[in-house]
C-alpha cells in the first residue's frame, strides 16, 4: 500500500520536536483503561487502533525511504530524526505559506546570483525557493519580484551560505524594451 506523503504531516513533525526541545523524540503509547462497553464495540476499537498503527508504521517507514526522516532503535521504544532533506521540505512549506504582500512603496525586489557550476544541486535549490516566494524570471541569473519577501530571501541566502554568490537589490522601475 503506497501511502501519500504530506506536508502537513512533516510540519506537524517539526513543531512536536521542537516543542519536545529536541529534533530527537520517542514513540510509544501509554496504557490507559477503557471504559466498560459492548464487546462488539470493544473488538472493533481494538481492530481500528492496530489497522491505525499500521498505517501509521508504514508512513513512518514510507518517509524513511524517501529520506525526510532516519529511524533510530532507543531501548526500549525507536525513535526518529528528520534529516537534511526534511528540514529543507519543511523550510519550502514555510516558504509556501508565506503571505505575499505587494510592497507598499511599489518597489521590486531584483536578485542576481551567480553559483559555480561544482555547487549546481544549492542553485537550483535557490532558484526553487525563489520561484516559491513569488520571483519571476527575468534574465540568465536575475529574478524579480514585487512581493515584500525580502527577509525570506536573505534567510534563504544565510541559510544555505550564498552570500557571496548572491546580490539583492530594491529597484524603483523596470523597463522593457521591445
Amino acid at each position: 500500500m503506497k501511502l501519500p506523503i504530506t506536508d502537513e504531516f512533516l510540519w506537524e513533525i517539526f513543531h512536536l520536536s521542537q516543542k519536545a526541545g529536541d529534533i530527537l523524540f520517542f514513540l510509544g503509547f501509554a496504557n490507559r483503561q477503557e471504559p466498560l462497553i459492548p464487546p462488539s464495540l470493544s473488538i472493533r476499537r481494538i481492530y481500528e487502533k492496530r489497522k491505525a498503527k499500521q498505517k501509521f508504521s508504514n508512513f513512518i517507514k514510507y518517509l524513511a525511504e524517501k529520506g525526510y526522516i532516519k529511524l533510530k532503535s532507543l531501548e526500549p521504544n525507536q525513535g526518529f530524526f528528520i534529516t537534511q532533506k526534511g528540514m529543507e521540505k519543511i523550510f519550502k512549506i514555510e516558504l509556501g505559506k508565506t503571505k505575499k504582500e505587494k510592497r507598499k512603496d511599489g518597489k521590486w525586489l531584483m536578485v542576481v546570483f551567480d553559483i559555480p557550476e561544482k555547487k549546481r544541486t544549492l542553485r537550483d535549490l535557490f532558484r526553487e525557493n525563489l520561484q516559491l516566494l513569488g520571483f519571476k524570471f527575468f534574465q540568465k541569473s536575475t529574478w524579480i519580484c514585487p512581493w515584500d519577501v525580502l527577509k525570506e530571501v536573505q534567510a534563504i541566502v544565510q541559510q544555505y551560505n550564498l552570500g557571496k554568490y548572491v546580490k539583492i537589490f530594491l529597484i524603483e522601475e523596470i523597463s522593457l524594451k521591445k
